[in-house]
């Protein structure tokens, strides 16, 4: 017997992935329509719509008051980044707030969930293996976002269109698309965070709690955290010098780097602004010479390429853990 080609190989390993997620279409299915007939799904998209409208309405408010005294450049990223005196807020900053709570909310009972309701073994006594299962309820929840988010986004660009009469460039509609993608990626992680969870507790509220938890550890305390062990390594006196100083600040944003949250704070920044043109330190010497003006778009791109690479991974990562543990976990009727 001859030995099996490298391409029979894969065709059977490929035969294999699609019989594990065999029933997956079906799961995916009724996983949108429970989120998108849901009341929980309801709240949260009028909620996040009523905020981001207000603080379109703010932005557009503040832009008219203050066009004539600056440059008329990016006027449509400037309605998604500019916030007022009656709302200290813009739209970035309510995606970037509330985004984690959604994300953490569609996800929290994904698996404890059906345990409680006792649906989590009549589901799998169907022709359904575990893996379409847990598959098909991200797959579906990753949907679900990208929907909300993308309409979001593009009511809002129609509203500030008709309110401003100015219409995008080529350039802004870029940067907007890709800063709606890279909102759902982030809202991913958490709610991929939030499946494992599902998957380790046993009670929603422990896994509710374990996320909330999370959430305000990774978003609020983390870069407290970091600028703690920068100082703490890298002291800074009155005596000190630049080498120490710098020091201090690059270890500092390395430290902070490791929380999500600050990947996406910096990735939307650099997008949203494009006269951003590095993410660390500056020295007078690199400063010197150089020439004013705003980033191309495939340049910001290029340097936020590894928060976007980070943001996939932690993604991935975290709904593989939650993936291996739920196919080692035994489940009885």
């Amino acid at each position: 017997m001859g030995k099996p080609s490298p391409l029979n190989i894969e065709a059977k390993k490929l035969g294999e992935v699609l019989q594990a997620n065999k029933g997956l279409r079906a799961v995916v299915r009724k996983e949108l329509a429970d989120h998108l007939s849901g009341k929980r799904f309801l709240i949260l998209s009028l909620l996040v719509a009523v905020t981001s409208l207000a603080a379109l309405y703010v932005a557009v408010a503040t832009l008219r008051t203050t066009l004539e005294q600056e440059t008329a450049d990016f006027i449509f990223l400037r309605l998604f980044t500019t916030s007022g005196s009656s709302l200290p807020f813009s739209f970035v900053s309510f995606v970037s707030f509330l985004g984690p709570l959604v994300g953490l909310t569609m996800g929290f009972d994904a698996i404890n969930g059906e345990r409680d309701r006792s649906t989590l073994s009549r589901i799998l006594a169907q022709p359904i293996y575990r893996d379409a299962l847990i598959n098909g309820k991200f797959i579906a929840a990753v949907a679900v976002l990208a929907l909300v988010i993308f309409s979001l986004g593009l009511l809002v660009t129609g509203l500030g269109l008709l309110l401003t009469g100015i219409p995008p460039t080529i350039e802004e509609v870029l940067r907007l698309l890709a800063y709606l993608s890279l909102s759902v990626i982030y809202i991913s992680f958490w709610l991929g965070l939030a499946m494992l969870f599902s998957v380790l507790f046993r009670q929603t509220a422990t896994s509710a709690l374990a996320g909330i938890a999370s959430w305000l550890f990774l978003a609020v305390f983390a870069g407290l955290l970091a600028g703690m062990i920068a100082s703490a390594v890298y002291p800074v006196t009155d005596s000190s010098d630049a080498v120490q100083i710098l020091a201090q600040s690059r270890l500092e944003q390395a430290l902070s780097r490791v929380s999500p949250a600050t990947l996406y704070d910096e990735a939307i920044t650099t997008l949203l602004n494009p006269s951003v043109r590095t993410l660390g330190p500056v020295l007078v010497m690199q400063v010197y010479g150089a020439i004013q003006g705003p980033l191309s778009f495939t340049q910001s791109l290029l340097l936020i390429w590894p928060h976007l690479v980070g943001l996939i991974a932690a993604t991935l990562l975290c709904f593989a853990v939650g993936y291996i543990a739920f196919m080692r976990q035994e489940i009885r009727a």
